[in-house]
């Protein structure tokens, strides 16, 4: 049955402007559609918010908060928005198409991908992530199903279908980021996403910041190189636990064929401790990029095994494809949750409580019955006043002296205090380099956010000094040794060595360096010296000379002289005699340089074809081809060669002459 007839919208135009063609995705909150924008008469998807959800204030402005968060990333790998509003019930983004599939569904056809092809997903994921980052936004609910892949994706050795290189890469659905300077949890006691992607944080505290998208990450990459998920489980509460529990397992053990730099990345993302990861996708993408350095085209081009599974569910090596149905739509459900779909699904689970019940003893109900029979209502409310107290105590040595750390992460060093002290929380500073976090913004806290503190309590905030800079050190005229040294000691690298000459600086002194000293750079930049050569000395030709006459002229000109073993055959010189010269006359030397000089055996002579008896046109034929050229003189107009010179041998090139009669 063909759903999308069925599909009131289909066929309609909203706003007057764009034509609603084919449903091409349904989510919990929204459903999307192919569409053609009639002003501009282009192709985009339209993403239609559910009518029942479109009564929800929170979830209209959730949903028009994507549209402002991604229209403010320029970037190539972030599927665009173009345009944001209502017609009647129905709210709406008009946003790019991305013709081609999901990640999701590249991984149901074909399960584990080479890491070439998973490297090349990944590395654009992320630099859409580090765009993201870096303007203060989380995407909190990364997955396959929100990685696009146009026409021509790579197949999994990592190679394009498409003739002109690899597809783009998308990230989508940003509909669930929100600025990491405002509160991140979705609802009170709740937290939003799809839970065999979740970072331990939000599941504990509900908390989610950039490392929350690098786990994420982590967890996307395990499923690209095995074709499974590192948690898998019959109901979401199993994959919660293990994710709070469990660290995500080696992608090797699933695959043998990975490497460990693999593992290592895997493990570096995937760690259950925030502090312990990248602290965002930039700092992701860096690894991965130097990972990818470190392997050999072998490395990266292992094809993975077929992906079929193995008759014992419990078997560790056994590889299967990803674990999906359909794609998994966007919705909000209760704990606990049943089923396979729910794993894969964007969700709102509701967060266990932290207080601590009050005592609810068994003797309570018999105590109270007897103090009812005995001394009536006073008696009642005094033992309730004694289990409140009793309760209240609990909680408070159990939690109610304590408060959560909020969020600050990415503010500036006011906004942090002032979000801490409304928390009742002091502050205190510490500074720090950052290359990603921009100068006076909070790099870190300590504890981190969602941390218990005591109340009152203190916390530290690392905030950003902005990026590290060394002063580059003037070591013009240092000799090279002594200034890869003090380059060394600055914190820099020393880089590329050139040498020329210079009229005013001593051989094997610098001359300049790139960048030039007292400029301020990051640690580990290199630095590249220009040497001095000395003054330049140019080099007498003496070709044709004798070997003792060419020894003093360049010996008069400050050269020493090596003469070559080997004698080779000149047509310039005479045996004997200077056949070559290196460097060659002319060119430009240092005062002590050597110059290598070859002596001539003499021009090398081939045997001359006999040709008398031939007709003129063979004749010329065959010596051409030999080498010679040719030169014909005619006596009473004949055709047959009746003498030549020379003959027996001749240099190549020398000129035959030829009688003919």
């Amino acid at each position: 049955m063909d759903i999308t007839v069925q599909d009131p919208l289909v066929g309609q135009v909203l706003d007057g402007r764009y034509r609603v063609e084919e449903r091409i995705a349904v989510g919990g909150m929204a459903t999307v559609y192919r569409a053609v924008d009639l002003r501009l008469d282009r192709t985009l998807a339209l993403k239609v918010m559910h009518p029942g959800l479109a009564a929800d204030e929170g979830f209209v402005e959730r949903f028009i908060r994507e549209a402002k968060a991604v229209a403010r990333l320029a970037h190539p790998n972030v599927v665009n928005v173009y345009d944001q509003g209502t017609d009647g019930t129905y709210v709406y983004l008009a946003m790019e198409y991305v013709a081609g599939r999901t990640l999701r569904g590249l991984l149901r056809e074909r399960g584990a991908l080479s890491p070439r092809a998973a490297l090349d997903v990944l590395e654009p994921v992320l630099a859409a992530l580090g765009a993201a980052h870096r303007a203060g936004l989380i995407h909190r609910d990364m997955k396959p199903e929100n990685v696009l892949l146009g026409d021509g994706d790579p197949d999994a050795t990592g190679r394009s279908a498409a003739k002109d290189g690899p597809s783009p890469v998308k990230v989508a659905d940003f509909g669930l980021v929100r600025a990491v300077d405002t509160q991140t949890g979705a609802t009170t006691g709740a937290v939003l996403g799809t839970v065999s992607y979740l970072a331990p944080e939000q599941i504990e505290h509900g908390i989610a910041d950039q490392r929350s998208d690098v786990y994420a990450c982590g967890v996307v990459l395990y499923e690209m190189l095995t074709g499974r998920k590192p948690h898998p489980g019959n109901t979401p509460m199993q994959v919660i636990m293990r994710h709070l529990n469990e660290d995500v397992p080696a992608p090797s053990a699933a695959v043998p064929t990975i490497v460990p730099a693999l593992d290592a990345l895997v493990a570096l993302a995937t760690a259950r401790d925030p502090e312990h990861r990248p602290a965002d996708a930039d700092a992701l993408l860096a690894q991965v990029r130097a990972a990818r350095a470190a392997l050999t085209d072998a490395d990266l081009d292992r094809t993975p095994p077929v992906t079929v599974p193995s008759a014992d569910p419990d078997d560790p090596t056994r590889v299967v494809r990803a674990e999906s149905g359909p794609e998994d739509p966007t919705s909000v459900v209760p704990l606990p949750l049943t089923g396979d779909s729910a794993l894969n699904r964007t969700s709102r689970l509701p967060l266990p409580p932290t207080g601590t019940d009050g005592p609810d003893g068994p003797g309570a109900d018999s105590g109270g019955g007897r103090l009812r029979g005995r001394r009536g209502p006073l008696a009642v409310i005094a033992v309730l006043l004694v289990l409140l107290g009793v309760g209240a105590g609990v909680w408070y040595v159990a939690d109610g002296r304590f408060t959560t750390v909020p969020g600050v992460l990415s503010l500036t060093e006011a906004q942090a205090r002032h979000r801490l002290s409304q928390a009742g929380l002091g502050s205190k500073v510490e500074q720090d380099f950052s290359l990603t976090v921009p100068r006076g913004n909070v790099i870190a806290t300590r504890p981190g956010p969602g941390k218990r503190i005591g109340d009152n309590g203190t916390v530290t905030l690392t905030v950003s000094k902005g990026p590290q800079v060394v002063r580059v050190p003037d070591v013009t005229g240092r000799p090279l040794a002594t200034a890869q040294q003090e380059i060394k000691a600055a914190g820099l690298v020393p880089g590329q060595v050139t040498r020329t000459f210079s009229d005013t600086v001593p051989a094997g002194k610098v001359i300049s360096t790139s960048p030039a000293g007292a400029t301020d750079r990051a640690p580990g930049t290199p630095v590249t010296l220009t040497v001095s050569r000395g003054a330049a000395v140019e080099v007498p030709d003496v070709i044709d000379e004798s070997p003792d006459q060419a020894q003093q002229d360049l010996t008069d000109a400050g050269l020493k002289v090596v003469i070559a073993p080997d004698t080779v055959y000149s047509d310039q010189a005479d045996s004997g005699n200077v056949a070559r010269e290196s460097p060659g006359g002319g060119a430009q030397a240092a005062a002590g340089d050597t110059v290598t000089i070859t002596l001539s055996k003499g021009r090398q002579m081939f045997d001359v074809p006999d040709v008398g008896g031939k007709h003129t046109g063979e004749a010329k034929q065959i010596l051409e081809d030999a080498g010679f050229k040719v030169r014909v003189i005619t006596l009473f107009f004949g055709d047959t060669v009746f003498s030549q010179s020379p003959t027996g041998q001749a240099p190549q090139g020398a000129t035959v002459t030829l009688w003919v009669r």
